[in-house]
């Protein structure tokens, strides 16, 4: 699991043009401040990149922090 954090975290940095983002369990998009609709999708298909994954919509729209998707993620690799 902590390498999937590790990954998850440069990814958001990676989206989010910011080196300084440390994602745990509990961060939701209210903690980083250009997490809106368009940044979660562009989020979203970076993650799915990054793991050679697909999230169903279902999955996308439940996710209620990073600990839930790394979670999904954990259960797709």
């Amino acid at each position: 699991m902590e390498e999937i954090y590790k990954r998850v975290n440069k990814v958001f940095c990676e989206v989010f043009d910011d080196d300084t983002i440390v994602v745990c369990e509990n961060t939701t998009s209210s903690d980083i401040e250009d997490w809106d609709s368009l940044e979660h999708i562009n989020l979203i298909v970076a993650i799915e990149n990054e793991f050679g994954i697909k999230f169903g919509m279902n999955e996308v729209t439940s996710m209620k922090n990073v600990g839930e998707m790394v979670n999904l993620i954990n259960e797709k690799i």
